[in-house]
């Protein structure tokens, strides 16, 4: 039996749960056929052990020109070209290799924590900037988004003059409403500014990650290529970590008064529950290089297979009482980041911008609320490959 269409309806009144049909998939056949918007005839595992053995198997590709995709909208664009140049997502080994060594040692733990004490200032600016303009505020606008652009561009050493510029082209990019063909004008528009800057960062190097690669052997494209994905890839998917967590820890008062002056182990569990719950990157797309035996079923070369990211997380087999958003949880394993080769680069800046930014806001406003009722809150659609809300208005007091 093919699954007809990917299930995006979220069950009514849970902006949080995935799609309940996904459940059902999964403990029935949780590596199961399913029949793709552009007629392609391919998988979707939902299941947290089959999800991890796709991801972490070389045999399967995340080559762009090679795959069908799970979510509607693409099927008009006929062939999709390779990804963009330096789109690490996109790319296999070895051109995934080359790319990944040379930025693997500038994101580590240890790099991305020493960046805590200006996460830190950072909030606290936009909190205090949050509290004067109070007391109704759309947190995405004031909190959400802007933290996470400023440590971005501080990191790549996107000049202070230009960030109003650079945020324009990734609010477009990420815009509710934007049609695919808008993301891809935007994202154009984001690689022509990223490629100046690598060409003013090659004649006048600053203390920043884009002029320490200046130094490497990546050519001006690929230099624009790696900081335009970085750029992109380090704001959207934060924000909406940002503000869609702060809705479910808002749903869930009880949950919430335990980040309220967390220290950091608390903090650290805390931000791994909400990852594994929430999984806003939730649907990704692997290629069969060549036949593939999984869970007793033969997945034939050139079939795509759609991983259900936010399925797997909700694995029972996993997470007890998966449904259930539990802070005190000890989450480890969750696939929130991906796993295998293609993990989050930037995963360990997002935990702690996440890790500072969540506790601070709850610290700061102990009060803080909806403005409007819950299912008045702008969801973004399903149909995105990020998960969020457009606006939160809240009341700081």
């Amino acid at each position: 039996m093919t699954i007809p269409e990917l299930p995006l309806a979220r069950p009514a009144g849970c902006p949080f749960d995935p799609p309940a049909e996904l459940g059902a998939i999964r403990e029935e056949r949780p590596l199961a056929r399913l029949a793709y918007p552009d007629g392609h005839q391919g998988w979707l595992v939902t299941g947290y052990a089959q999800t991890r053995a796709v991801l972490a198997d070389p045999r399967f590709s995340s080559r762009v020109e090679l795959a069908h995709y799970p979510l509607p909208g693409l099927e008009d664009l006929g062939e999709l070209p390779p990804a963009p140049v330096g789109d690490l997502t996109g790319i296999d080994a070895p051109e995934h290799t080359r790319y990944r060594r040379l930025l693997a040692g500038k994101f580590t733990v240890r790099r991305m924590r020493q960046l805590a004490e200006r996460v830190e200032q950072v909030t606290a600016e936009h909190l205090d900037a949050m509290e004067r303009r109070g007391p109704d505020v759309d947190l995405v606008e004031a909190f959400a988004h802007p933290v996470p652009a400023v440590m971005i561009c501080e990191l790549l050493g996107v000049p202070y003059a230009d960030r109003a510029e650079f945020q324009s082209h990734t609010a477009e990019m990420s815009r509710s409403d934007a049609t695919p063909e808008e993301q891809f004008a935007a994202y154009g528009e984001l690689q022509k500014y990223v490629g100046g800057l690598v060409l003013a960062k090659r004649a006048a190097p600053t203390d920043d990650l884009l002029s320490d690669l200046t130094t490497s052997d990546l050519t001006d494209d690929e230099l624009g290529g790696v900081g335009t994905f970085l750029l992109g890839a380090g704001l959207d998917t934060t924000a909406n970590m940002i503000a869609l967590g702060t809705f479910a820890l808002l749903r869930n008062p009880e949950q919430l008064a335990l980040l309220r002056g967390a220290d950091e182990e608390t903090a650290e569990r805390a931000v791994e529950e909400l990852l594994r719950y929430l999984t806003i990157a939730h649907t990704g797309v692997r290629v069969a290089l060549e036949d593939v035996e999984l869970d007793g079923q033969l997945i034939k070369a050139g079939e795509s297979v759609a991983v259900s990211l936010q399925a797997a997380n909700r694995d029972p087999a996993k997470f007890p009482d998966p449904d259930a958003l539990a802070l005190d949880r000890k989450a480890t394993g969750h696939l929130a980041f991906g796993h295998g080769i293609h993990q989050c680069l930037g995963q360990q800046l997002a935990r702690v911008e996440l890790r500072v930014a969540l506790p601070a806001l709850c610290t700061r406003f102990p009060s803080l609320r909806l403005a409007v009722p819950a299912e008045e809150v702008p969801l973004r659609p399903a149909r995105q490959n990020i998960y969020g809300v457009a606006r939160l208005p809240v009341k700081l007091s």
